[in-house]
């Protein structure tokens, strides 16, 4: 049976060094928060989705080149001091100390994966031409268990435009096995096909001229 094909969410997660970098970051996070790193990428998911939401302004101020490094350090601990845990307010720091805090929402994003992996969990967004049943949900998650090695944590999606089969989100790696999908595979071949067709037709009638 042929695999669904596979695509990687466009984000700016994409770019790899970017993600690399990120990558490095999330796992020193995790070694330095122990015990405590279920807390700690809670609480750097919870300060990106909120403070750095767009309405604060601080995304421009870490996105601000004029503003030295030094000064950035010193507004982190102004700002954060006595409300965030002393591992957040260091980490920040050291990424204003090496000029990579348009890096957070990446860090707390592959730190969130990081930790699931690390728990042995893997959250799985589901998403269905129709809603699915209780036994379809059991089939579905025994499938990705097995295929992922790890428990997954399924979020389901409702989307009628797939009009049948699934599309599962992992991470940032997407498992497309829609009708829709497969229907628009079909047409993009038989388009191939034609185009195919008509270049040996040309050929041919050349050749004879």
């Amino acid at each position: 049976m042929q695999q669904p094909p596979v695509t990687r969410v466009p984000s700016v997660l994409d770019d790899p060094s970017s993600l690399g970098v990120a990558r490095i970051y999330a796992e020193a996070l995790l070694g330095a928060a122990g015990e405590q790193a279920a807390e700690v990428v809670e609480e750097l998911k919870s300060f990106t989705a909120s403070l750095l939401s767009g309405t604060t302004g601080l995304d421009e101020i870490f996105a601000n080149r004029a503003m030295g490094r030094d000064e950035k350090v010193a507004f982190i601990e102004k700002i954060l001091g006595g409300r965030a845990s002393q591992t957040l307010v260091q980490f920040l720091s050291v990424l204003a100390e090496h000029d990579r805090l348009e890096l957070v929402r990446a860090v707390a994003h592959v730190a969130g994966i990081e930790l699931q992996k690390r728990q042995g969990r893997q959250q799985v967004l589901v998403t269905s031409a129709n809603p699915l049943s209780e036994q379809e949900q059991q089939a579905v998650m025994g499938r990705l268990t097995e295929t992922l090695g790890l428990v997954p944590e399924i979020e389901l999606k409702v989307d009628p435009e797939l009009v049948g089969g699934l599309v599962v989100r992992v991470g940032d790696m997407v498992y497309d096995g829609s009708l829709r999908t497969r229907l628009e595979q079909l047409r993009a071949q038989l388009r191939e096909r034609c185009l195919n067709e008509i270049q040996r037709g040309r050929d041919r009638f050349c050749h004879s001229a």
